[in-house]
């Protein structure tokens, strides 16, 4: 039995920090596991929807018109870095609560289109691994990849994060938990121009 390099390839892409990875950890352990689950779901398929657009033929759209590329990668990361801000300036209040709301479905659905490491890793499995196939196959082959593998990962790191804040007993601890995880956010915008 062979594993479709399609699958490790996806996999790894997304089990690797980056900014659903960092958002999805920090949820976890600022909401816990259970009021994470829609920003999980949200993130699952807005992956496997862009992905599928981009196996559908997006992504030779992007190559073809460079500014578009660029406006893309523009507001990509100004969101991202909006985002730190907001994780940055957080308060977590002293019965162990957080401060404002995890992502809904929809927010989190709507993040992945300026999510630059899915659109970098959806291109690069659709030019990779899918480019012999018709674009509707290729579409739904991408879909279905990166949406299942990617619910997996999503439960992991949200899991993962309340697993954490078992750890962060202190106000101090915490204060350190969300600079180092909005630090890693800010730093993720920087990659959309790599």
């Amino acid at each position: 039995m062979t594993i479709d390099p399609l699958y490790l390839f996806v996999f790894a892409g997304l089990f690797s920090p980056g900014p659903n990875v960092i958002l999805l950890t920090a949820s976890g352990a600022r909401f816990g596991f259970r009021a994470t689950l829609p920003h999980v779901s949200g993130v699952a398929i807005g992956v496997g929807v862009t992905s599928a657009l981009m196996g559908a033929g997006i992504g030779a759209l992007l190559l073809a018109f460079p500014v578009l590329t660029l406006a893309l990668k523009l507001i990509a990361a100004g969101w991202i870095l909006y985002m730190a801000w907001g994780l940055l300036r957080a308060n977590q209040l002293a019965e162990g609560r957080a401060e404002g709301k995890p992502f809904t479905l929809l927010q989190a659905i709507l993040f992945q289109w300026v999510n630059p490491k899915v659109w970098a890793v959806a291109l690069a499995a659709a030019a990779g691994y899918t480019s012999h196939l018709a674009p509707g196959i290729a579409a739904a082959k991408l879909g279905a990849t990166f949406s299942g593998l990617n619910l997996f990962v999503c439960l992991f790191w949200s899991f993962a994060g309340s697993l954490l804040a078992l750890l962060l007993t202190t106000p101090r601890a915490w204060t350190l938990f969300r600079l180092f995880m909005a630090a890693l956010l800010a730093a993720s915008a920087a990659m959309v121009f790599l």
